[in-house]
């Protein structure tokens, strides 16, 4: 195998994405970490060590020309570009076309440019809760749950997740074969993640009260997005190492973050940056469900003259509100993974970004990259 391997990230100057390829330039056996986004801050190229060279290029992955051009000497793919849109922002048809159509481009220039390895970045989303917003408690990555996903975003991953097995043991241009995985992420916190600063920006607006939506009894993993992360640079390199053992395998994201009650963990990393802010009260099922449906008809009456901010929505509120939850030890029994960084470690870093980020009050862009 290559000891100088050459990495392409897609989306790399994402949330999740740049944290990738961050830890991608520390790894002495890449030579290059190639960044592909739509975006392209070319400030991710500040990751470029001594050993390794992080270059950023521009392009959409619905463009496959493009793609083609940037997989010229690569090993390795690191899928991770998308819209996430849980607040029905695109119109579906969009979503679909850069969550699904783009990923079936870099499937097609893999298999083009005999480019071997493939990991893929997709969601619990992909997998629940469904229409009949039935629960799943701790299950694993063996867990049979069935019925259709109702969140749109969640659909268009279950459709990539679907191309991506397909794609496993397809034959490349030089007759070799794609070998591909999937890291599953559930709810990732850390530095830049957009929720935690909309969630601060809300919390003092009503005098420092963080309130919360779901049941006291539900769950819900969240995880550090440097774990997430992690669990990438590992797959990706176990891959290549161990290709029979990791093919076609799905892999949820998991950390030590201490508890799956959501608005525990939500008022432990804001009130670990404000100590002001203190846990509210529980906002019952009902009252958020008719604010929806208030806000939605106001929206109707008023537009074109209108446009309010993106507000909740039911398929999100339901998805909220159900016991989606897993316990796995997968990826450690696969590739060794354990967290790299503490629960202490990844609180104390989320909370000197948000302290930082704490003059910005403007609420932020809720829409996810393109890449």
């Amino acid at each position: 195998m290559d000891k100088a391997c050459v990495y392409l990230v897609t989306g790399g100057c994402g949330f999740i994405g740049e944290k990738i390829v961050e830890l991608l330039s520390q790894q002495d056996y890449i030579k290059e970490v190639r960044v592909f986004d739509s975006v392209a801050r070319k400030e991710v190229e500040k990751f470029t060590t001594a050993t390794t060279r992080v270059t950023v290029m521009k392009g959409d992955i619905r463009d496959y020309n493009l793609l083609l051009a940037a997989m010229g000497g690569v090993h390795v793919v690191v899928h991770t570009a998308a819209v996430v849109d849980y607040r029905n922002i695109l119109p579906f048809g969009e979503m679909r076309d850069v969550n699904v159509g783009g990923t079936e481009n870099v499937l097609r220039a893999c298999c083009a440019r005999d480019v071997p390895y493939v990991v893929y970045t997709s969601s619990i989303a992909a997998v629940g809760p469904n229409t009949s917003h039935e629960p799943m408690c701790r299950g694993n990555e063996d867990t049979r749950y069935s019925g259709e996903v109702e969140l749109p975003y969640g659909k268009t991953k279950a459709m990539a997740e679907k191309l991506v097995l397909e794609a496993n043991g397809k034959k490349l241009s030089n007759g070799g074969k794609l070998v591909t995985c999937i890291i599953r992420a559930n709810t990732v916190f850390g530095e830049k993640a957009a929720f935690l600063q909309e969630l601060y920006v809300l919390a003092k607006a009503r005098g420092s009260v963080l309130h919360y939506l779901e049941p006291q009894g539900s769950e819900r993993n969240y995880t550090y997005v440097g774990n997430v992360a992690w669990m990438h640079v590992l797959a990706a390199r176990n891959l290549q190492l161990k290709p029979a053992l990791l093919a076609g395998q799905v892999y949820y994201s998991y950390d030590d973050t201490p508890t799956r009650k959501g608005f525990l963990i939500r008022h432990q990393l804001l009130s670990c940056m404000d100590p002001s802010v203190r846990l509210g009260s529980h906002i019952p099922y009902w009252k958020v469900w008719l604010m929806i449906q208030l806000h939605r008809i106001i929206t109707i009456i008023l537009y074109p003259f209108w446009k309010p901010q993106p507000f909740l929505n039911v398929p999100l509120l339901n998805t909220i509100v159900t016991t989606f939850s897993y316990e796995t030890d997968k990826a450690s029994r696969h590739f060794g993974y354990k967290p790299l960084f503490t629960w202490a470690e990844s609180k104390h870093r989320t909370a000197q970004w948000l302290k930082a980020a704490a003059g910005n009050l403007e609420p932020p862009q809720l829409q996810g990259n393109k890449g």
